[in-house]
């Protein structure tokens, strides 16, 4: 498809536009409570509706509307309801955390590790946050990129940086809420293109065509939607963007939130991926960004509202990110050493904020395949299921969490690095041993956690830090 020049300024124009409407949507903030904690001016707690729109966008991640797509093109709805799995995360999410906060007092993840399990602990899990929201900010702002130009040309950078400077401009003023506000306006956008795309599409074809391309295998996507099975149990809880909305507001008010969010999430990536599969069914083939090669056969109109769809999914995640970057660094982690820091800490999140936006690119610039930043990321994480899912129901120990978390981090890293002997594999597809890692895995980072809190003498006391 040619782009003119004047088709060419207005992707770019609209960009721009899309990131002043956004700053003005957000307020100036300047409280703790609404910088942190997402309250209005008044100190009022976000609304129900707010909260479910902001889990349900913020965890429709542009990486994640495009992988629905690509794996569907491969796969067919097998593929897509392999993906769409993951956000059945949420409603669990919620529970757990409704669990912690209603019997143990949490008030948030880290402070709560901290407390029974120890500083050492709640640096670990950090850490782990930390390189999750790293991974956010490149996988999103690539996908933008993909729109406007091929990987590494100067159009797909540009683009990419720009994303990223308009979207830190409004974090900046109104951190988690202007995150929440913002998120309201991206899920109906984001809502709009996508039936508008749906419908563009889907008439084309019958239910049994949209059939026709699945293949109920191991090596056919089965793999891949057992794996995400397993990785639902541990990988919302390293996502702060979706755990730090977990202690903002009323703990029933939260589950029902979380419950609603997490399904219509799943309906939204379930129907996202029969993009891939029409793409697959007219030869457009699988790529890296099956959405953006197939708008570019339907013309400009398809182009600009797919481009709208993967601006808003992206822009809904990365100012999150923001704002669970600015929480992490300028309120958990010095609490995690006894200081309060007060209104610094506002100071030292915006920081942390601007570092991110410019380091987090750079696996952007070298053109990472964003799928790795889920499937290597839940793997790593493995070990802190049996950790909040269990807490309570075993002794809590520190030796039980780092049992269970390291054995999941040395999974996570051996997998990427090859190390896991094939005897391992579950099947012969494309994620086998994915699959059989993540079984064994989490097989041994229960046993772990559970076999240290069985052979502990000392009861509950043994988790105080």
């Amino acid at each position: 498809m040619q782009v003119t020049s004047w088709m060419g300024a207005f992707f770019w124009g609209f960009l721009v536009l899309y990131g002043l409407m956004m700053y003005c949507l957000s307020p100036r903030t300047v409280t703790l409570g609404s910088f942190f904690q997402g309250e209005d001016s008044r100190g009022r707690k976000a609304s129900p509706f707010l909260l479910t729109t902001s889990i349900f966008i913020s965890w429709i991640f542009a990486k994640s509307v495009t992988n629905a797509a690509n794996l569907g093109a491969e796969y067919g709805l097998v593929g897509g309801l392999a993906y769409a799995t993951y956000w059945l995360s949420i409603p669990l999410c919620g529970l757990v955390i409704y669990r912690l906060r209603r019997r143990f007092g949490a008030t948030g993840l880290v402070s709560f590790l901290t407390s029974h399990y120890g500083r050492a602990a709640a640096l670990a899990f950090s850490a782990a946050i930390l390189i999750r929201l790293f991974n956010e900010v490149w996988s999103n702002t690539a996908v933008v990129g993909g729109y406007y130009g091929d990987t590494g040309s100067p159009a797909f950078i540009g683009s990419a940086l720009l994303f990223t400077a308009v979207t830190l401009a409004y974090s900046l003023r109104g951190g988690l809420r202007s995150s929440i506000l913002t998120d309201a306006a991206q899920a109906a956008i984001f809502v709009i293109a996508l039936v508008w795309v749906l419908g563009l599409v889907l008439p084309q074809h019958s239910p049994a065509e949209l059939m026709s391309t699945s293949n109920w295998a191991m090596d056919a996507g089965v793999d891949l939607l057992l794996v995400a099975a397993l990785q639902m149990v541990s990988y919302p809880f390293h996502d702060p963007v979706l755990t730090d909305r977990g202690f903002i507001t009323e703990e029933r008010s939260m589950v029902k939130a979380f419950t609603l969010a997490g399904l219509l999430g799943f309906v939204a990536i379930l129907a996202f991926s029969l993009i891939g599969v029409h793409a697959d069914l007219v030869g457009v083939g699988v790529s890296g960004n099956v959405p953006a090669a197939l708008a570019k056969t339907l013309g400009i109109g398809a182009l600009l509202v797919m481009t709208i769809v993967m601006i808003s999914a992206a822009g809904s995640t990365l100012d999150s990110t923001f704002s669970s970057l600015a929480k992490l660094v300028g309120r958990e982690l010095p609490a995690m050493a006894g200081k309060d820091l007060g209104k610094k800490a506002i100071g030292i999140g915006m920081a942390t904020m601007v570092i991110f936006a410019l380091f987090g690119n750079l696996p952007m610039l070298a053109g990472t395949d964003i799928l790795k930043a889920t499937t290597i990321s839940g793997t790593m994480v493995i070990g802190i299921a049996p950790v909040f899912l269990l807490h309570g129901l075993v002794t809590p120990t520190r030796l039980g969490f780092h049992l269970s978390f390291w054995t999941g981090l040395a999974l996570g890293i051996a997998l990427t690095l090859g190390w896991i002997p094939a005897s391992w594999a579950i099947g012969d597809g494309k994620y086998a041993l994915l699959l059989g890692t993540n079984l064994y895995g989490l097989m041994l980072c229960t046993a772990g956690y559970v076999g240290a809190g069985l052979l502990s003498r000392g009861g509950l006391h043994a988790s105080r830090p």
